[in-house]
């Protein structure tokens, strides 16, 4: 065995999960190695060429606001800034940006390059090595060997990949890139439990070949937002994209030919997303729907290459140059990447602890799509958090756990390991039952206060919260110093502003729950302080929604009581007589560390709840 080096944290991927891996175990202090298959492809965005959307965009504001990188470089590198949803409530508003593929990959990797105690090495590991329950490091093909005290698994799509186009199948990862076909023989003889799953993409398009004024304009914002906290500077919209649609023609070709669609002749096994789902499996889900919507995407400034989102798709050549031929502005489109499907190995979630460690493999933790997710936002998120939790192995020091009531990050990760996954899981507003809490906007307020902790937090940023926090905290105490009696004098005053009179006495603060009322208009006609616009709408919001806020939070409180009561990691199940058998089951597989993550698991009740509750105040008395 040749030992080529000593870290202190071996990160194995380089996509966006072991980026944020090995960024925060770095600048946490640790000697890390991040390992990739190509130096070329670190960052790489194989699938869409955007960042964020629903839910997708709270996790990036979440992960900045914990210090992490993806929201930064999704700023300096994104060339269209667009919210979602803003004719809804600011729950579920989502920015969602397309980012230039190359550019973002060269800042990642300079990023990367720059950071003191970070090793970057092309290597393709083949084996994990664990010594008496604890993972003391890794072998390469190369021969080498790499020790650490923590290792985290980051190896997104590539485990024993398979790229499907129609009849042709061949091993490989994503964009024609090499797969690891050795390490899930290795995982497998640690007793690690893998899955098969499937996703896909579809074609890109040459822009010379294209039809635009056949297509919907889509612009960006004006003023685009940006994502993260620290951009000082403007971000700016810089191309446009377009919106068309597939036809009956489409689908006729699609139907004739599903014989031959590999989902369904039986070539793909893997389970696909049921949320991104391919344009075949579009046709046969929904066969009343007379059309399904396309976006035309760049996929960059220095590049003709066109994204069309939502056809994904795994069909023969033949089939995609026909049907993409029917679209409205893509009659005579040249394709230049084909659409494929990939299959590939994944774990059972429910072999991890909330830390992403594994329960049976001390120091071994997993992160993004190797957990059974989809997404580069859900990906890089995981990535935070195990690289957090691994340099916290390391020095014997507190994990970080978020709860369900504080961060998508939070419901995603509690998702995975208390009720696993059966398909690429997704992250959606949906999920999250504090959602009024868990908003974009005020991530950095919810967050930031555990980058400091913790010691992710920049001079700048800290220095940038607490700035924020002090404005809203001025402003709505002086909001509700101000008292307003009606009178005459009061009433004109209003009505100028258009804010409209009032006929009882009440504190400013009452006014901002008028619609069209904004904190800049009572600024300029009363005593108020001036603050930057993100402090003005965190202002705006808290008050408007008040009740329904103080509502979801006394909820959080109750509900967080369950999470506080600890469960001890050496319980016995099986002695516990007045559980049912499959309770016992289930919480003996998945080990809950409290109260409040058993009662999430499918099949135990709540007369299970309450047995565990009498055991442990017996425990305790």
């Amino acid at each position: 065995m040749f030992i080529a080096d000593k870290y202190d944290v071996i990160v194995i991927g380089a996509g966006h999960a072991g980026i944020e891996a090995a960024l925060a175990s770095a600048r946490l202090g640790c000697k890390t190695l991040l390992t990739t298959l190509s130096l070329e492809n670190l960052a790489m965005m194989p699938c869409n060429p955007s960042i964020g959307g629903p839910a997708k965009g709270h996790l990036v504001r979440e992960l900045d606001a914990l210090g992490g990188q993806m929201g930064i470089a999704a700023d300096e590198t994104c060339i269209q800034f667009r919210t979602l949803n803003t004719g809804k409530g600011p729950a579920v508003r989502a920015l969602r940006a397309q980012a230039d593929k190359k550019i973002y990959q060269a800042v990642m990797k300079k990023t990367c390059e720059n950071v003191d105690g970070l090793d970057l090495k092309q290597l393709l590991i083949e084996n994990i090595l664990v010594e008496g329950g604890k993972v003391v490091g890794v072998e390469a093909e190369t021969g080498e060997t790499f020790l650490a005290s923590a290792v985290i698994l980051a190896s997104g799509t590539y485990l024993s990949g398979r790229i499907i186009i129609g009849e042709s199948i061949f091993d490989g990862g994503p964009n024609g890139q090499r797969a690891a076909l050795k390490l899930s023989d290795s995982l497998r003889n640690l007793g690690v439990k893998l899955m098969r799953f499937k996703t896909g993409t579809p074609a890109r398009v040459d822009a010379r070949t294209l039809d635009f004024d056949k297509m919907e304009l889509q612009c960006g914002d004006d003023p685009p937002q940006n994502f993260s906290f620290m951009t000082t500077t403007p971000v700016k919209n810089l191309v446009n994209c377009y919106l068309t649609y597939t036809n009956e023609r489409t689908h006729e070709i699609l139907r004739r030919n599903l014989h031959r669609a590999p989902m369904a002749n039986g070539i793909i096994e893997g389970i696909g997303p049921r949320y991104c789902p391919s344009i075949e499996s579009k046709i046969i889900r929904f066969p009343d729907k007379e059309r399904h919507q396309l976006f035309l995407e760049p996929e960059g400034l220095n590049t003709q290459e066109y994204y069309v989102q939502g056809m994904s798709t795994s069909m023969p050549m033949d089939v995609q140059i026909e049907f993409l031929h029917t679209i409205p502005g893509l009659e005579r489109a040249k394709i230049m990447r084909a659409g494929y499907a990939i299959e590939y190995d994944c774990l059972d979630p429910l072999q991890l602890k909330p830390t992403l460690e594994f329960k049976s493999i001390a120091g071994f933790f997993s992160a993004g799509q190797s957990n059974g997710t989809s997404g580069y936002e859900e990906a890089a998120a995981q990535g935070l958090i195990a690289g957090i939790n691994a340099t916290a192995h390391v020095k014997h020091s507190e994990p970080l756990i978020l709860k369900r009531s504080e961060a998508y990050i939070g419901v995603l990760i509690d998702d995975l390991v208390t009720k696993g996954t059966n398909e690429p899981y997704r992250m959606m507003t949906s999920r999250a039952e504090y959602r009024l809490l868990l908003r974009q906007d005020n991530a950095d307020l919810r967050l930031t206060p555990h980058a400091i902790r913790i010691g992710l937090a920049s001079p700048e940023r800290q220095r940038l919260f607490e700035t924020k926090r002090d404005e809203i905290l001025l402003a709505t105490q002086r909001l509700n110093e101000i008292k307003l009696t009606p009178s005459t004098e009061i009433n004109q005053k209003l009505d100028e502003l258009g804010l409209g009179e009032i006929h009882n006495a009440m504190p400013l603060a009452e006014l901002l729950r008028r619609p069209n009322v904004t904190y800049e208009k009572l600024r300029e006609a009363f005593d108020l302080p001036q603050i930057s616009s993100d402090a003005a709408a965190q202002v705006e919001i808290s008050i408007f929604y008040e009740g329904y806020i103080k509502k979801q939070a006394e909820l959080a409180a109750k509900l967080d009581r369950l999470e506080n009561k600890l469960i001890p990691d050496d319980i016995d199940y099986n002695a516990l007589k007045n559980l049912r058998v499959e309770a016992r089951e289930k919480l003996s597989e998945i080990r809950p560390h409290s109260i409040g993550q058993a009662s999430r698991i499918s099949g135990v009740s709540p007369a299970d709840i309450s047995v565990l509750f009498v055991w442990l105040e017996t425990l305790r008395g």
